[in-house]
């Protein structure tokens, strides 16, 4: 399977590591490092992530990089990156992309 971005959900992780690097350039880094290895296991284990807790009806699960939460959908043989929140928002209903 592939990984795609959302547009909005490939700004969502810009603007992520855009904010962490102004205080920490290296906490930047890492951030960016551990969320793109989660992301790519992802491909080889598309269902690894949980339900979403908010919508357990819908099919989107999500990966958890501290401090962020990264919202997918598996089709067919693409994993769709649909939103990526702080833990401290409350996220809206997910949009199909």
């Amino acid at each position: 399977m592939r990984l795609q971005f959302t547009p909005t959900a490939r700004a969502q992780f810009g603007n992520a590591v855009s904010y962490i690097h102004k205080d920490n350039p290296t906490a930047a880094k890492r951030f960016r490092d551990r969320a793109e290895s989660a992301l790519r296991r992802l491909a080889d284990f598309p269902d690894s992530g949980r339900r979403l807790p908010e919508f357990p009806d819908l099919p989107y699960r999500e990966v958890i990089v501290s401090p962020y939460r990264f919202f997918y959908r598996p089709e067919k043989d693409t994993i769709w990156i649909v939103a990526v929140w702080h833990t401290a928002q409350l996220p809206g209903n997910p949009v199909r992309p």
